[in-house]
Formats: C-alpha cells, structure tokens, sequence
C-alpha cells in the first residue's frame, strides 16, 4: 500500500439539514456508513470526502460543504470509481463516484453551487468498518479482499 493522505477533520450530520458535528473520531460501520450520522442508510452514498486543497482554494472549512472527512494529499478528483481507501487502522472505502453539488451549496455563499463543479468531492461505501481518526493516514489499497 502507498501512503498517500491525511484525515484532517471528521464530521457526522447529526440531523436533516444541521450543520456538521466535528469529531476527535467517527467509526464506519461496513455496509451503512459512519455510524451516528444522520445518512447512515447503506447504498453508495455513505460516506462523502473531500480534499483539504479543494476547500481551501475557495476560503471554506472543514464540514461547510458537508462532507464527513476532509484528507489532505489524496487528490481524491483523480481517482477512478472503484478505488478503495484505507482510512486508518482497519476501515477501507471504495470510492463510488463523484459528488454532484446541489443547489444548498449556494446557501453557503452564492455562487458555491458552480464553483463546486468538478470538485465537490467523492462518495464512498463502507467495505470494512473500523475507527478513523482525525491525523490518521490513507492509503490506496491496489488489491483489497475483505
């Protein structure tokens, strides 16, 4: 495995349309999501992460565009549906595609809806659960067997 980021920030949604909830730590839970986050449902939109670069090339913070881990040196935009992240100790992610920013990004400032084009962010399903902590590394898994 490469080592290829950082977790920098943690967040859970503790409830329809409330701000993010920064954690020390979240625990991802396989085949649900993050476990206490209000979209923890299962399907392919479990987990939403973002890069740091992204954020801080458009003045924003950690959770403002409501994702549930911000990582530093990924380049998550460059990897391909299907990738899978090692995300600390244990947990591993398989990326399932991009994340469209939907009109509440312009709630956030006007205009943050097309600024996020391209760059809101990947989605992810849990493939192993495990505890993930904010400094903890991530790594590209070439070939991952549960």
């Amino acid at each position: 495995m490469t080592r290829v980021g950082t977790v920098v920030a943690a967040q859970l949604c503790p409830g329809h349309r409330l701000p993010m909830a920064a954690r020390p730590e979240v625990r991802a839970v396989a085949g649900l999501g993050l476990e206490d986050d209000f979209h923890a449902r299962g399907g392919r939109r479990q987990v939403l992460l973002i890069d740091l670069e992204i954020l801080e090339a458009l003045g924003l913070k950690p959770g403002q565009v409501k994702e549930n881990l911000t990582v530093r040196g990924v380049g998550l935009q460059g990897l391909p549906a299907g990738t899978r992240l090692q995300v600390g100790p244990a947990a591993v992610l398989e990326l399932t595609g991009p994340c469209t920013p939907c009109a509440r990004m312009d709630e956030i400032r006007p205009g943050l809806q097309a600024e996020l084009a391209g760059r809101r962010g990947v989605l992810a399903r849990v493939v192993r659960g495990g505890l993930i902590r904010v400094g903890d590394p991530v790594w590209v898994v070439p070939d991952f067997t549960p």
